[in-house]
């Protein structure tokens, strides 16, 4: 074991020195101009220079290279402070820890709209596609202020696929380890004053065992199959300068088979939608008006042996109305907002709907070499009352391309409908009505050196968090229900670097994290003190590669730490032939070493796998 560590310190040194040796040989190459939009560190448009929040932007570009085959939370493990849990293969379920904060700490939102289970109070990833995918943003750290409850680590925007342009058409098609199959499709472009855009995908696989043979005896080793079809679109309409009214929305249904204990067959069936009609209006030269109706829906439905084993759905109503104005120094915002939650499931719950009604200011500027953001959020819930979450960010510019920013915000997380209203009909588990908030103070500091192609960056950051859930047995009743019982301090420095070195292009990552829980003073399961990656490409003519090196130390598995998963290391690989315009053959290796770890105790991960394809993609 010690020997493990060792080496996975040395594996994780490698990434940190080529992050800090860089930056001394960044002038030697070639210059390109980062100017990156960003919306979801402000909801405005902000430049990726110019922001206040630790974001990353996931491009159309990186998630082709992900191949048809990966996850959106393949994808999201690959990028600076989130982690990766997954009970199994394709279509299990699977959470994502930002900076080493629970899976219900992260907010997901689909073209600005909420997304997820009310039941769980998690989002879930494992069935969103990727060939709906335009971008992703992620933002860590508390961003209540902005977008409300959940956003205690952080927030992952998903955008769909747009259009604009002449009309474009496009398609893919490929297959793969385990008899995986995924083929996709679309149509997109402009004319006159529409734009549009069409997008349809199927992917299934034969899939392997989601138990662990060694780990789980009673579980039913048969191969775990899954299934997803997908469908994704956008219609706009610009009636004159900046006026502009549309619709977009996403569609995701399948099932995957799981094992769930004993000899049994079990089978989830998933569907997931989201919806949104906009109205974008400039009202006069300093005011612009965006109006939004959407809703998002998450339903599962359970089967044991062919037979219901339980069903959830969760339908989010979303109205907001955002004002920007453009003021003498900087920009504001003023928004207003209503979600309307509802669920439905085989259970009776003491009650099944909820709605929160809010109002979110902010305002960011810069003046000299200063800038500053300031935000505030008030959340008015009718099952809990008020909550009012804050933000203050400070930068400095110290040269063109040197900057530092320190900033200090506050975040809750609302109890879930299981948390406050699990039946209370199950005799051994129930829910808990005068739950409270979790909550949350986060502290950090950045410094940032970008200039021409590179971009390198150290942010150290603590997050305390309160009243967390935590489900109690009780030995004289023989019941479980969850008490606001536990506190985490969540701290942890980051080091990163994505840019053109050496005619390469690499991306560079080192986390080094303590996410503990202040009462037991232990690790939180499924953390790792140090992970990290490095991914280095190339493009030359009709070629491109792409070399891919992810490294986690060992996690605990249980809140005394006494059991562990152990470290890891992975080496994927990407390449690309285009043979012509438009044309272009590619081939994705994952795991090609065949390394056997674990995500989640008791469940398998793949080993070495490889898919193969064909993309059409006029430029």
């Amino acid at each position: 074991m010690k020997k493990q560590k060792r080496t996975m310190r040395r594996k994780l040194a490698v990434s940190t020195g080529l992050i800090v040796l860089g930056i001394p040989l960044l002038t030697s190459a070639q210059e390109i101009t980062l100017d990156t939009i960003v919306v979801t560190a402000s909801r405005q448009q902000m430049r990726t220079n110019e922001l206040l929040s630790d974001v990353t932007v996931i491009e159309r570009e990186e998630i082709e290279a992900a191949g048809p085959s990966a996850s959106l939370g393949d994808l999201l493990a690959r990028q600076p402070g989130l982690e990766l849990v997954a009970s199994g293969g394709p279509g299990a379920a699977s959470s994502i820890y930002i900076r080493g904060a629970k899976a219900g700490h992260t907010l997901l939102l689909i073209d600005g709209l909420r997304a997820g289970s009310a039941t769980t109070g998690a989002p879930d990833l494992s069935y969103l596609p990727l060939q709906q995918i335009e971008r992703i943003e992620i933002l860590r750290g508390a961003a209540s202020s902005l977008y409300g409850s959940d956003a205690i680590g952080g927030v992952i925007q998903v955008f769909t696929r747009k259009g604009e342009g002449p009309t474009a058409f496009n398609a893919e098609a490929g297959f793969g380890s385990h008899n995986t199959r995924a083929v996709s499709a679309g149509l997109s472009g402009g004319y006159q004053r529409w734009s549009y855009s069409l997008q349809a995908a199927n992917q299934r696989t034969h899939g392997f065992s989601a138990a662990n043979a060694r780990d789980s005896y009673s579980f039913n080793r048969d191969k775990d199959g899954y299934r997803n079809t997908s469908a994704s679109g956008s219609l706009a309409y610009t009636f004159a300068r900046d006026q502009e009214v549309g619709l977009k929305f996403l569609y995701a249904d399948g099932w995957n088979d799981y094992d769930g204990g004993g000899a049994s067959d079990y089978r989830q069936d998933v569907r997931l939608s989201s919806f949104n009609l906009y109205s974008f209006n400039r009202v006069n030269s300093v005011w612009t008006s965006t109006l939004r109706l959407g809703q998002s829906v998450d339903a599962t439905h359970n089967y044991r042996d062919g037979q219901n084993d339980g069903k959830f759905r969760t339908r989010q109503t979303q109205y907001q109305w955002q004002n920007d104005f453009r003021l003498p120094v900087g920009s504001a915002l003023l928004a207003l907002e209503r979600l309307e939650e509802r669920i439905s499931t085989a259970d009776a719950y003491i009650r099944d709907k909820r709605h929160i009604d809010s109002i979110v200011a902010g305002w960011n500027g810069s003046f000299n070499a200063h800038r500053l953001q300031f935000d505030l959020r008030r959340d008015d819930n009718s099952q809990y009352g008020d909550k009012t979450t804050g933000f203050a960010s400070y930068g400095y510019q110290f040269s063109n391309a040197w900057r530092a920013n320190v900033s200090y915000g506050t975040a809750f997380k609302a109890p879930s409908f299981n948390d406050l209203y699990y039946p209370l009909d199950d005799w051994w588990m129930h829910g808990n009505p005068d739950l409270k908030p979790e909550t949350s103070k986060n502290k950090e500091i950045a410094l940032h050196y970008q200039t021409g192609a590179h971009h390198a960056s150290i942010t150290a950051y603590q997050n305390d968090v309160k009243n967390l859930i935590n489900w109690i047995y009780d030995g004289s009743t023989y019941e479980t229900q969850p008490e606001n019982v536990d506190t985490a301090r969540l701290r942890g420095v980051t080091l990163a670097y994505d840019g053109h070195l050496w005619d390469l292009d690499v991306k560079a990552i080192a986390d080094f994290q303590d996410p503990r829980d202040r009462e037991l003073d232990k690790v939180l399961t499924y953390r790792s003190h140090r992970h990290g990656s490095l991914s280095v490409g190339q493009r030359r003519g009709v070629w491109d590669w792409n070399l891919e090196w992810q490294l986690h130390s060992e996690r605990y598995r249980n809140e005394t730490n006494t059991q562990t998963l152990g470290g890891y290391a992975l080496v994927n690989l990407q390449a690309g032939y285009r043979f012509a315009p438009g044309w272009s053959a590619f081939i994705r290796a994952n795991n090609i070493f065949d390394k056997k770890y674990a995500l989640n105790y008791g469940f398998n991960t793949d080993g070495a796998n490889i898919f193969v394809g064909v993309r059409y993609q006029p430029k």
